[in-house]
């Protein structure tokens, strides 16, 4: 959530902001709740300023023994008054609230002008792709014979699931446990276990609600839980409602979870195979840090999301998001695209976000700053490290051999008991 200040001080630069999303900031019903909420602030004010000079008088009565009856009665009518003027307050503070919920973070400066993925600007890549004397294979077709079913999984669940049997589970297990391995043995990353299911109050800190409950897995209870679209949602919760020491920063977090999207408005879309999934599996970095490292911050993870891909020696390309493709919570966002030979393109494989306090403020996440003493909000980031079934796709396609055969990187293979092929 931005800054409420903001809006009262700045709200042209602030509807100037939003527009490079191509996000219409409604000005005049802020303007005229905020007018509202001004009027009714400082009759609320005046009405206890008048209660508590009334109540003194009343004490004043009271120990003259004079009688107090029609004072308490006056009292009684400016309770009355005053209770009114709270309830109208706490009903405008929730629709200025509401309407801040609705709206989504401002753009970084140097973020790409544009509204759509067509704007996104590549950085660099890195590696080739590979030079096949065959007829590349997509991992669907790749996969009928090494244990990859999509029917079978439509027969248990439905559309967008998969059953993986044999090496191919096996090696789906070996990059998720070589992920965290290499965050947190070498990166400086904390392990953490979360639960799969969260509360409403987890998906607004984050940023997921309101806005994009459609996309969302809701479980039927009351109240309500939901399926996690992504470990961010539990890991950054941990901040939630607390001063944090400055020794706690940066905190550093690693998480290998299910994801659970319903993939609203995504129909059509990647339905062959295992690219767009209402299941599947991903690591996931998360950093909270001060103010001033945010910037460093996400360069940095976004660096350590990257080294997973080169030591899997899988071709990439680093695009930064335009103003209009970045997510809402969002101020910058890398893309790091993975090269699939099956589809002759490059495909996102990770996406690392720098939220700076758009988070934090939601969560209400603070930490005490030691030079002067104050709470301040944290920045809050994180990124794929890497979504786990796409870095499984992206393997067998650019390791495959003309028989349909799948090497095992080198650097897999003691997680697989020494073995180097599949197939």
């Amino acid at each position: 959530m931005l800054d409420p200040r903001l809006f009262r001080t700045n709200l042209q630069d602030i509807e100037a902001g939003l527009a490079r999303r191509g996000f219409k900031l409604d000005t005049d019903a802020f303007t005229q709740l905020e007018e509202r909420r001004k009027v009714i602030q400082v009759q609320t004010q005046n009405l206890q300023n008048e209660r508590n000079t009334r109540s003194k008088s009343i004490g004043q009565a009271k120990a003259q023994g004079q009688d107090i009856q029609a004072l308490l009665d006056e009292v009684q009518h400016l309770g009355d008054d005053l209770k009114q003027h709270e309830q109208q307050l706490d009903a405008i503070q929730s629709e200025l609230e509401a309407l801040l919920l609705a709206i989504p973070n401002l753009p970084d400066a140097g973020v790409p002008e544009g509204l759509s993925e067509n704007d996104n600007v590549e950085l660099h890549r890195w590696g080739t792709p590979p030079p096949f004397d065959f007829e590349a294979r997509d991992h669907a077709d790749l996969g009928l014979k090494l244990g990859m079913d999509f029917e079978a999984a439509a027969r248990i669940t439905g559309s967008r699931f998969v059953t993986l049997q044999g090496p191919l589970a096996s090696l789906q297990r070996a990059l998720g446990q070589f992920m965290l391995d290499i965050h947190t043995r070498q990166h400086g990353y904390t392990e953490v276990y979360v639960p799969f299911m969260v509360n409403a109050e987890s998906l607004q800190g984050t940023g997921q609600l309101p806005k994009f409950e459609d996309e969302l897995f809701r479980v039927v209870r009351d109240p309500a839980y939901y399926l996690i679209p992504t470990a961010e949602v539990p890991v950054t919760n941990l901040v939630r409602d607390q001063i944090l020491d400055p020794s706690q920063l940066p905190s550093r977090w690693v998480c290998h979870t299910p994801c659970f999207r319903s993939e609203a408005g995504a129909y059509g879309k990647d339905t062959r195979g295992m690219i767009r999934q209402h299941q599947f599996e991903k690591v996931e970095l998360v950093q909270v840090v001060r103010p001033e490292e945010s910037e460093t911050a996400h360069e940095a993870l976004t660096r350590d999301a990257e080294s997973i891909l080169e030591r899997l020696q899988l071709p990439y390309r680093r695009i930064v998001l335009c103003a209009g493709d970045t997510g809402f919570s969002s101020a910058k966002t890398y893309d790091l695209e993975v090269w699939l030979p099956g589809q002759s393109a490059y495909r996102e494989i990770s996406s690392c976000s720098n939220f700076r306090d758009f988070q934090a403020r939601r969560l209400r996440a603070r930490w005490r700053n030691p030079q002067t003493g104050k709470t301040e909000l944290v920045h809050t980031l994180n990124g794929s490290g890497l979504a786990i079934g796409r870095t499984l796709v992206a393997v067998m396609e650019n390791y495959q051999d003309e028989h349909g055969r799948i090497r095992i990187p080198e650097v897999l293979q003691s997680y697989m008991g020494g073995a180097q092929v599949i197939g």
